[in-house]
């Protein structure tokens, strides 16, 4: 049987028992998400005290160590729990009413008790001090990393929105989508403020290592005010109905394909020259009669009198 929308729900408990199961699978997956990705800063912090790499090597490496871990995570928890692992990404879906007040507080939880966790493990299996925390770099002032952090959280709350919860043909792939969203916005980002963008990953690390940086409430104003902007603007959307604004984006039928360019170009300028014509008429010129070019119908000829089998392509 479907399930009840919550809204219908006669209390927001009804679903207690699969909200608790999604959470703590939720939990292990934020922890191996972000075990990969702390491993990855912590691999190519150790490599630079050797002068192993430039700061512009370090930063792709970082970027990338996020955005894969975040693909591969994801898309191995995609169909068990969603795969947010992040709180920003879960209120955002509160927001928008794709989840309850019940899971989202679990879930956030789930997610903040992981970043801990890979924070934990990270410390415990490798040398050396944990090199994962979130801080503003010299010459960052805090107004401009909240809204460097609001602006990295939108743009991830948004392909979350459009990839995984709006359901389309290349929903399945939602993951890749999302792990590239999270490595562009590192490559912005991660030199500015470390580019937290989930409040899981900069709250697992500081608190392992006793909040070394006073600007971790960046880290949930900035992502917080990023979330919200997302939900309403994916509001907006669908209250635009933008699948009407260019439509046929998902479908695989080549007959949607446009025409030969050539003979599209010619049809479109015999339709400006129609419409030229008639009101050439209109003023007791005669017009030039517009027929048909290379067998392919004007625009506004009946369609029946194309066969049910030919492709417009």
């Amino acid at each position: 049987m479907p399930r009840k929308p919550q809204f219908l729900s006669s209390s927001i408990f009804d679903n207690i028992g699969a909200d608790i199961q999604a959470a703590l699978l939720e939990f292990v997956g934020t922890t191996c998400f972000l075990t990969l990705a702390y491993g990855g800063v912590q691999a190519v912090a150790s490599e630079s005290v050797i002068g192993a790499n430039s700061t512009a090597v370090r930063l792709l490496y970082i970027s990338f160590c996020f955005g894969f871990s975040l693909l591969v995570s994801a898309w191995l928890f995609f169909r068990v729990t969603g795969g947010l692992f992040n709180p920003d990404v879960s209120l955002a879906l509160l927001l928008t009413g794709i989840i309850g007040p019940v899971r989202f507080v679990l879930y956030c939880i789930a997610q903040l008790t992981g970043g801990i966790a890979a924070a934990g493990l990270i410390l415990a299996l490798t040398p050396g001090p944990l090199q994962s925390n979130t801080f503003l770099q010299n010459g960052v002032n805090k107004a401009q990393g909240v809204f460097i952090e609001a602006f990295i959280t939108a743009v991830l709350c948004m392909a979350v929105l459009m990839l995984a919860a709006e359901k389309h043909g290349a929903t399945p792939f939602a993951p890749v989508g999302i792990g590239l969203t999270v490595f562009a916005c590192h490559l912005f980002a991660v030199y500015y403020t470390g580019a937290g963008m989930n409040t899981a990953r900069s709250f697992g690390p500081a608190a392992v290592t006793g909040f070394p940086y006073k600007s971790q409430w960046i880290y949930w104003v900035g992502p917080g005010i990023g979330s919200t902007f997302a939900a309403v603007f994916y509001g907006v959307l669908k209250h635009l109905r933008y699948w009407k604004l260019n439509p046929g984006q998902d479908t695989i039928d080549a007959r949607e394909s446009p025409r030969e360019p050539l003979i599209n170009t010619v049809v479109r300028t015999r339709s400006l020259s129609t419409v030229s014509s008639r009101g050439a008429n209109r003023s007791g010129n005669a017009g030039p009669k517009v027929g048909r070019v290379d067998g392919v119908a004007e625009k506004g000829e009946s369609s029946t009198k194309r066969g049910s089998n030919d492709s417009p392509v």
